[in-house]
This record gives structure tokens, sequence and C-alpha cells, in this order.
């Protein structure tokens, strides 16, 4: 029969087990815990037991401390400096599913004010059903390559409706048609996506290697009527120029009068569209522009947000972002979503809300 032990030898067995533990802990290096100095057997299984919370936030520390620092690397265009109250935001919004509007109301008007501003920034015209949704046509995404798919989607469901119209096609028949969209070749990854997923072929201009930007009349001898559309690239990746886009479009309105087309422009403004309306010299690029439909723009990088941060607005819901809308209505309420992706933090638009009113204008253009 086993020894029953009295209560004051249990606590004093527990002292002594205890007084073991910490000096195996403190004998192991003065730099790290007990959890650090474990062998870690199999590291791509989750582990059984949990660990301290210091312990899994020092690992993910060392790993960052290999990577380069954040704000030395100035390949990738993101902001990565942030005031101690945009932290703030940051953690604020990383609690709120901006997708869920119904649950979220005050925070989707912020998001909503935050994109009218971008869409009077970019002076789109005031939509006939403004009041009916309390906003520009177009969404906040998760960096401008969700902006940049969007816009090319409903460039091509536009499309489609016009083609088949125009041929006296079913909407099955038009489904097999093979559409194009006319871009340069200094285009960045968003678009190889688009191509490659959404089933359109790439008609690319060679810009000049002199100007880096595309031509009217280079884009004009890649059009037929299975053109989607044309990009134009307001800030390139290699050294920020900008297409012509007043140029093509004056292009585009005779061309689609001649030949009975709706081709239209969708500006990739990644780099350039929180630049150039606090440019004095550029040209109307916009939506002052009749045949530009939509513009996009990451928020993240010269809009001065957080990474996965990005915009698009559109000219109009009908024929355009309406082919992207759809319809929730199982979260408490009924609601449209424009964007392809769904549950996302509102972070990124509550920093972009707080740098348009920390920056002002004069302040964005301060900093160009």
């Amino acid at each position: 029969m086993a020894t029953r032990l009295t209560t004051e030898e249990l606590e004093a067995e527990n002292a002594t087990l205890k007084q073991a533990l910490m000096q195996a802990g403190a004998g192991a290096h003065y730099y790290a815990s007990a959890d650090a100095v474990r062998e870690i057997k199999d590291d791509m299984q989750m582990p059984f037991m949990g660990n301290s919370g210091n312990h899994c936030y020092r690992m993910l520390s060392d790993f960052h401390e290999l990577d380069c620092r954040e704000r030395l690397n100035t390949s990738s265009y993101v902001n990565v400096v942030l005031e101690e109250e945009e932290v703030k935001a940051v953690n604020l919004g990383m609690r709120i599913n901006i997708a869920d509007q119904t649950t979220y109301p005050s925070s989707f008007k912020v998001h909503n004010i935050t994109l009218n501003m971008i869409a009077n920034l970019w002076n789109c015209p005031k939509p006939a059903d403004f009041d009916d949704y309390g906003a520009f046509p177009g969404a906040g995404t998760v960096g401008s390559t969700e902006a940049c798919l969007l816009g090319g989607l409903c460039l091509k469901f536009r499309w489609r409706k016009w083609y088949a119209a125009r041929h006296g096609l079913t909407e099955g028949e038009v489904r097999g048609v093979y559409p194009n969209l006319v871009i340069s070749t200094c285009f960045q990854a968003a678009w190889e996506k688009l191509f490659r997923y959404m089933d359109v072929e790439a008609k690319f201009v060679v810009p000049s290697k002199d100007t880096f930007a595309i031509t009217a009349e280079g884009v004009k001898a890649q059009i037929d009527e299975k053109t989607i559309g044309v990009v134009c690239i307001l800030g390139n990746h290699y050294g920020g120029q900008y297409d012509p886009v007043w140029e093509i479009d004056e292009m585009l309105q005779q061309l689609n009068e001649e030949m009975g087309y709706q081709v239209g422009i969708h500006v990739d403004g990644a780099s350039g569209a929180f630049i150039a309306p606090f440019q004095d010299d550029v040209p109307a690029w916009d939506f002052r522009l009749p045949t530009v439909l939509s513009i996009s723009a990451s928020g993240h990088k010269f809009g001065e947000s957080v990474c996965g941060t990005g915009w698009i607005v559109w000219r109009q819901r009908e024929g355009l972002s309406e082919h992207v809308a759809i319809s929730v209505s199982y979260l408490g309420g009924k609601a449209d979503s424009y964007t392809l992706n769904f549950s996302r933090p509102a972070s990124g638009i509550f920093v972009q809300y707080y740098k348009f009113n920390r920056l002002g204008r004069n302040g964005y253009r301060a900093l160009r």
C-alpha cells in the first residue's frame, strides 16, 4: 500500500519542486526562458501544449529580427512610418469586420466618408442614386490588386452585354468569346492575375524607351470589337511615368463614334492617384475625361495608409459596379458587397480616414 503523505509533507515537496524548476530555468541561459531552451522536435506540427505569451512573441520577434528593416525597404511601396495614434487606429480596426455593415454601421460610415473624399479628389460626377447609398460607387479593397481585378471584371461584364447585343448572342454564347484588354508592358502583377484567372487576353503596347509611356496611336492599333477596355497606368513601377490618359481619351471618343464601340479606360493609379491630384502641371486624367470609367489606387503607397489598403471608384453603378455587387442579407440586415474578399479588418480604412484628416490637402501636397 502506497504511503499517504500529510498536508505538510505535500507542501514541502511542492516547494522543493518549484525551487528546482526555478533553478533549472535560471541556469539554462541568462537570456533564454525555460520555454526557449526546450527542444522542438517538429515545428511543422501544432504543439500539444501551449506556451507563454512572452515566449510566443519572442519567437515571432526573432524571425522578424532577421528581416530587412522596414524603413530601409523601398521596393514594395508600402508606408511603414506610423504615428502612435495611427497604431491605435490600426488596433481599433482589427476588431471590426468591415464586411458586416449592419453590425458596424458607424465603422462603415467611416468607409463611405473616406470613399467619398477619394471620389471627390478624382472628380467623380455625383451619381443620380447617391442619396440611396450615401456614397459614390466604389469600395475599400485589400490593396490595389483587388481593386484592379474588380475594375477589370466590370469592364468584362459591361463588354459582354454590349457584344451579345451587337451580334445577337445569348448569354451562354457570349461567354465563349475570348475578350482582350489593352495595356502597357509596364503593368503590375495584378493585371497578370486578371489575364490568367478571369480569361482575358492581354494586348500589349510597348512604350518608348525614352518616355516609358504608351501612346494613343499605339493603343488604337490594338483595339478591336473584343476589347473590353484600356488600362492607363498613372505612375508605373519603373520610373513613375504617367500614361497620357488625356490623349488616349480623345482617341477613344473618336474611335467609339466611328466604329460603334464603347471602349473605356481604367486608370491604374496604384502609385500616382494620390500624387497627381496635388500636381499643378498634370492635364486632366480622372473622371473629368468622359471615357474614364474607373480608377484604382493603393492607399498604402502614397495614400499613406497601412499595408493592405486599396481603393476603387467607378463613374456610376449602372453598367459598371452593379456587375460585381452582391447583396448580403444573412448578417442581420441587407447590404451590398463590392469586393472579391469578404471578411476583412477595418484597419486600413481607419488609418486612411485618419491620414486624410491628419494631413489635409496641404499636407499631401507638401509630401509630393
